[in-house]
């Protein structure tokens, strides 16, 4: 018998009480992407799809009318209106504010960071060989995002910039020295922006615990207990891992990740419910990559 995550005792007894209207249509309502071609919503939807799929239960999956950066969908999502799933890096505080469906859709990857440089700076980097030595210089990150409090707790000099695409064109101009992505994300971004001589440096991650779940409103229980439902089957079944490696295998494969110096640092802001002692839910580096 496949074997579930632990969800709380009081969303078991919601989720007994939703029973009842197992037949009606669901409509899951995700963040519309900045772009029609942003690659960084495809994995995630697809995956989305997939859990509900496997949880049985009809549903409608789309959109929301308008444009959402990660800040105002949050909020959206915590005040029940326009959007009723969301998927964002966990934090005590967004745990607080939101029900997260404690399945990491990336199975830890988006914990390894590598920097963005500028193509004339990659020779430095590669001189780089201590923490203390990387802590010296000035990363680029959103101003309200998760890893900027995880690495400036971690001592890293952090500058926050309020918009995403704000971050390219600062990097660009040296305004700071490196923007740490996931191994998920940097690909795709440094194609997008390399006329602007941005490239991935090829000697360095940093590496901490973290998490990216969906989240859905703490009201929601019909919705975080299908979610919880088929994503889990679909761990069990393999078709999670098959769809995890679909997207990601040729990504860990170019990130070449045992021939960089990994610094590992702590994460301050996870919460202490993170299931870290389930080893279905994480990735084990040493087998995916090269």
């Amino acid at each position: 018998m496949p074997r579930l995550l632990k969800i709380s005792f009081s969303l078991v007894l919601g989720l007994l009480c939703c029973a009842s209207h197992a037949s009606e249509k669901i409509d899951v309502i995700y963040p519309r992407p900045v772009t029609s071609d942003d690659q960084r919503t495809a994995y995630p939807s697809k995956l989305l799809s997939l859990g509900l799929e496997k949880s049985g239960a009809p549903y409608h999956l789309t959109t929301s009318d308008s444009v959402m950066l990660q800040g105002r969908a949050l909020k959206m999502l915590a005040a029940g209106e326009q959007v009723n799933v969301v998927w964002s890096m966990t934090s005590k505080e967004r745990e607080q504010e939101l029900q997260p469906i404690r399945i990491p859709i990336y199975k830890g990857l988006i914990g390894w960071r590598l920097p963005l440089v500028n193509d004339d700076r990659v020779i430095f980097f590669q001189t780089v060989e201590t923490l203390p030595q990387l802590k010296l210089l000035t990363a680029g990150q959103g101003h309200d995002w998760p890893d900027t409090a995880i690495l400036k707790q971690n001592g890293f000099k952090v500058l926050g910039v309020a918009s995403y695409e704000g971050l390219f064109r600062m990097l660009a101009l040296h305004r700071f020295d490196y923007f740490p992505r996931s191994i998920v994300e940097i690909w795709a971004e440094a194609e997008t922006h390399a006329k602007r001589g941005i490239v991935v440096e090829p000697s360095i991650i940093i590496k901490y615990p973290t998490a990216f779940y969906y989240f859905v409103n703490k009201k929601d229980r019909d919705l975080a207990y299908l979610l919880t439902k088929g994503l889990n089957i679909a761990i069990e079944d393999g078709s999670f891992d098959k769809l995890f490696l679909e997207y990601h295998q040729a990504l860990l494969d170019k990130a070449k990740l045992k021939k960089r110096k990994v610094f590992e640092i702590d994460n301050p802001i996870l919460p202490k419910e993170t299931p870290l002692d389930d080893k279905r839910l994480w990735l084990d580096i040493n087998e995916y990559s090269k």
